[in-house]
């Protein structure tokens, strides 16, 4: 008689990585007002090697799609989830900025509590240092 053996649904994700070859993951996190700084960090962790995942939208940028302010409240929900859901799929957490405001705060915590490693362009502004 075999035993089962119970994984979590995280240990099939890096087990599937591993197998797939896939190299490490980086997600962006930080304050929208960086989207510029955020790019600059995309093209040196591509260049090293690393996929890169980073928020999409700058809703404080002029945009129709998120004009109304009633849907774009709703749409920060959506990508607060969104980002979360990012920050599972990857191996560690880039922070960008000299900024830290609620949002990345709490992003700082969710990624630090599934005991993702993370980085800071700005270690100064780690909220655990």
């Amino acid at each position: 008689m075999s035993s089962l053996q119970l994984t979590t649904p995280e240990a099939k994700l890096a087990d599937a990585k591993k197998q797939l070859s896939l190299p490490d993951i980086v997600v962006i996190c930080g304050s929208t007002r960086f989207m510029a700084e955020m790019a600059e960090a995309d093209l040196r962790e591509t260049k090293a090697g690393r996929i890169v995942v980073k928020p999409g939208c700058d809703l404080k940028s002029p945009h129709e799609l998120w004009s109304d302010p009633v849907e774009a409240e709703a749409l920060k929900v959506r990508l607060d989830e969104l980002h979360r859901s990012k920050i599972r799929l990857a191996d560690e957490v880039l922070v960008v900025g000299e900024y830290i405001g609620d949002s990345t705060r709490a992003e700082i915590a969710y990624a630090r509590a599934l005991g993702r490693p993370v980085r800071f362009t700005h270690p100064e502004v780690d909220p655990d240092a």
